[in-house]
């Protein structure tokens, strides 16, 4: 089995005061942001058969506005997963084992440092241009997206290429 797993930081976020982190919604730059990386999807045809998401509000709402440019009224399986929020890359690889077989497309929606150390720990040694670049710096609202010939319940550190590396802009 090939699957695609595509990671999203989530886009800018406000910093209201009084708000707790879990809480804090996108800023303007994010809510402008979100539906680039949507439309980046839809324009390089990364269609997600399944989204697991923090439960984040920023992250939730990435997502949110993301879906409804990479193709709008369509409705994706989402899977909104608190073990995401501050995860580290083991934790994220522990939630990403979990996904069927049956998924080819995995979008996963989530915070830094921990999904740029997955990018990395994933994508291990090759030092392509994308990676070079993940590795630089890793925005809010960049996505990479990486392949794996190993299924996801056996996902381990340098099983995956990563194929792009991009940071959308509204």
């Amino acid at each position: 089995m090939t699957g695609r797993l595509i990671l999203l930081r989530h886009a800018k976020s406000a910093w209201p005061p009084d708000v707790p982190d879990h809480d804090r919604p996108l800023g303007a730059r994010g809510r402008r942001d979100a539906p680039a990386a949507g439309r980046w999807l839809r324009e390089n045809k990364h269609i997600p058969d399944l989204v697991v998401c923090s439960t984040a509000v920023r992250t939730r709402e990435t997502w949110e506005l993301a879906a409804e440019a990479l193709a709008p009224r369509a409705q994706f399986p989402v899977a909104y997963d608190e073990r995401l929020y501050a995860a580290t890359a083991r934790a994220m690889l522990d939630v990403l084992r979990e996904t069927p077989d049956s998924v080819r497309t995995l979008l996963l929606v989530g915070h830094n440092p921990g999904i740029q150390d997955l990018t990395l720990r994933l994508a291990g040694g090759a030092g392509s241009d994308a990676l070079l670049r993940a590795a630089d710096k890793f925005p809010t609202s960049a996505l990479a997206v990486l392949t794996s010939a190993a299924p996801w319940s056996a996902l381990t550190s340098d099983e995956a290429h990563l194929d792009d590396f991009a940071i959308p802009r509204g």
